[in-house]
């Protein structure tokens, strides 16, 4: 069969589906209603999809990076993590901790973090599902585990993770984060927890409640789909109360896009227009900020 087309009702039924309160049957009941059969919701559901298959834009082995799990203890206990960092910088470097969506570390934030590095960043990708006993090579059961846990148990592995890199010897003690779906409102409960993170940049994340802004002290890089209905209906009460409590931010709405438009490994909402513009004022928002 032709290739099909993905509408914005299927992308938002999947939305609903990984989000909300849509399980596996309903969803696929709701896309051959919208593609018209099952054949062509069989085609479209991996589409919308993560495809682990094509996670990997650095290579694990690249040799400009040294890469390697690690295991940090915290005052939350044990911490799996993923840490990437140059292989030919000398002298100690900036850290950023690189939050993974509502499917925990997978390949894809792997390599994620690898693109950090190549910045010129120690990077870790905390296991946020260590708790839990590490995220679960089903997608499905780890989107379960993310919705049962605690926002507390979250929180504290954050804010633990900031405090092993502040101690790491390979860095200079300045940490920022970079956050994506889940990891993007993780990324806002840590500004409003953690006065010492030197810099966060949520991408598409659940935004805090107003009156814990005049918490926050970092400075704040907010990056939104501009078709994401139901995270960016809180984006005005978040301006408003960062405005009101004079907090150093930036907002950039990415119109057209699609929530998770930076995940290259859902061919359907990946966006590469948006993503590049997006990274580009990333990393230079890093930079500046943990320099």
């Amino acid at each position: 069969m032709n290739k099909p087309t993905i509408t914005q009702a299927m992308v938002e039924a999947y939305d609903e589906y990984t989000h909300l309160s849509l399980d596996r049957r309903a969803f696929m009941e709701k896309l051959t209603k919208l593609a018209g059969s099952g054949a062509a919701a069989a085609v479209i559901a991996p589409m919308l999809a993560a495809n682990a298959a094509q996670a990997g834009i650095i290579a694990v082995d690249d040799p400009r990076l040294r890469t390697k799990d690690i295991v940090f203890s915290s005052p939350a206990g044990d911490i799996k993590g993923y840490r990437a960092s140059p292989a030919e910088r000398s002298g100690k470097l900036p850290a950023v901790i690189v939050i993974h969506e509502n499917r925990g570390l997978n390949d894809h934030i792997r390599d994620v973090a690898r693109r950090i590095a190549l910045e010129g960043f120690v990077a870790l990708a905390p296991d946020l599902l260590s708790a839990s006993g590490g995220t679960p090579g089903d997608e499905d059961k780890a989107r379960d585990m993310i919705g049962a846990l605690d926002p507390k148990t979250a929180i504290a592995e954050g804010i633990a993770t900031i405090e092993y890199l502040k101690q790491d010897k390979g860095t200079t003690g300045k940490v920022g984060v970079v956050g994506f779906c889940w990891g993007g409102g993780v990324v806002n409960d840590l500004a409003v927890n953690a006065p010492d993170l030197g810099a966060g940049v949520a991408y598409y994340g659940r935004q805090p409640k107003a009156e814990d802004v005049a918490k926050i002290k970092a400075p704040l890089l907010l990056q939104y789909a501009g078709l994401d209905t139901r995270i960016n209906a809180g984006i005005d009460a978040y301006k408003k109360a960062l405005e009101q409590n004079g907090k150093s931010f930036e907002i950039h709405i990415y119109d057209g896009a699609n929530h998770a438009f930076n995940n290259d490994t859902s061919e359907a909402r990946y966006d590469k227009k948006a993503a590049d513009l997006a990274w580009s004022r990333t990393v230079a928002f890093l930079q500046k900020n943990l320099a």
